[in-house]
């Protein structure tokens, strides 16, 4: 009697191990709607508000153009507060401006970052701007610094998130440097700042830059020629990043090959794999050096699933209790909206939440922590009770 209710002790227990591990219930009561119904935007790919507590919203298009409008449901104009279409080069499906960072001091120095794709020749720019303190609903674009230049060998795999750290440090996403499988292999060189998360103190210029590391940056220091920019490597195409408000903790959907789309938690000095492996699966044929060291996602999914995920944030708002916790991501292919929740020593319950059959390409919050997503389709959505 003592075994049998051993064994099923064991059997029950494995059950929930691997309902934690692999569940894909479904949030029924969630749908979205056009969180501004009279405003629609070309490629919309980043959504931000600035700590100002003005209670505005900043979307980016692709092509070069940043818009600002008041956070309600029934506003009808945007204001172009920045066009840099002169300087941005699009002409490829992931070049263009890809990503906004409003400094943490904006309110009083009106500084906020741009990542941005140009040519001729081709590299990505890390560029500071300024408000027109005459006209703050507007950016200089006469302003421009630029504080980092990385080249670019191919159109794709750019990365593109910026955004400033609880540590008040400049976070930013860089792909491998595109083609496919990383033929250069830049994301397992330190050498480069290709394939990595980088974190650089904007506030702190060196003798060289106008930019200063980190001490605390894992290779401050080293002899070996590493970048010292370099905060975590490994990666394929980390689109979007964000911060846990909460735990801190940094979530990054990366971008998978052919096989496999992942997300992982990013730590100083991490190496995530890629080009060793995708996902949790190996990718290159032949040996790994023994020195080397791979942290592995905490969640993937196939290509049966969805093909191109797009990363989002730890909700933290107050409007959907059940999301509270959990990192909600898409599929930029396929449309379908997840709620994963770390339960620890890599047990993970991911959660569909709803297939919106959009072309996803970015989420964002608000002051008050809410979540929005920007779709190819021209608008941007958020979440309402489906009952």
């Amino acid at each position: 009697m003592r075994l049998y209710i051993h064994i099923l002790l064991f059997i029950i227990i494995f059950i929930l191990f691997c309902h934690n591990h692999t569940s894909t219930e479904v949030i029924p009561t969630l749908s979205l709607v056009s969180a501004f119904p009279h405003l629609s935007f070309t490629r919309p790919v980043d959504f931000q508000f600035a700590p100002d507590g003005s209670n505005r919203i900043y979307v980016v298009e692709q092509q070069g153009i940043i818009y600002s409008f008041e956070n309600t449901s029934v506003v009808k104009e945007k204001i172009k507060f920045l066009d840099i279409t002169d300087r941005v080069n699009d002409t490829g499906n992931e070049e263009g401006l890809l990503g906004l960072a409003f400094h943490p001091d904006f309110a009083n120095n009106g500084y906020f970052f741009l990542d941005y794709t140009a040519a001729n020749p081709r590299r990505t720019v890390i560029a500071r701007y300024i408000i027109d303190k005459q006209n703050p609903s507007q950016a200089l674009i006469s302003s421009e610094e630029i504080f980092l230049e990385i080249p670019q060998p191919f159109s794709n795999h750019n990365g593109g998130q910026i955004a400033f750290g609880p540590d008040g440090y400049l976070y930013i996403a860089m792909g491998d440097g595109g083609s496919a499988g990383d033929p250069e292999n830049h994301a397992q060189n330190l050498r480069t700042l290709l394939g990595t998360i980088l974190r650089i103190d904007v506030n702190q210029p060196s003798q060289n830059t106008k930019y200063s590391i980190p001490q605390t940056n894992p290779f401050v220091g080293n002899n070996s020629g590493y970048r010292e920019e370099i905060f975590a490597y490994g990666l394929r195409n980390p689109w979007r990043f964000s911060f846990d408000p909460l735990t801190k903790w940094i979530w990054a959907g990366d971008v998978g090959q052919n096989k496999y789309e992942e997300i992982d938690i990013i730590i100083s000095g991490g190496n995530y794999g890629w080009n060793f492996r995708e996902g949790f699966h190996p990718y290159l044929s032949g040996s790994v050096p023994d020195s080397v060291q791979f942290i592995d996602p905490i969640y993937e999914y196939d290509h049966s699933v969805g093909q191109s995920i797009t990363g989002g944030f730890v909700y933290r708002g107050s409007q959907f209790p059940e999301l509270i916790g959990k990192y909600i991501y898409a599929d930029y292919v396929q449309g379908q909206i997840w709620a994963l929740q770390y339960l620890g020593e890599k047990r993970v319950q991911n959660q569909l939440v709803l297939d919106s059959h959009l072309n996803i390409s970015s989420f964002g919050i608000d002051q008050q922590g809410e979540l929005y997503l920007c779709s190819f389709d021209g608008y941007i959505y958020k979440f309402m009770r489906a009952d």
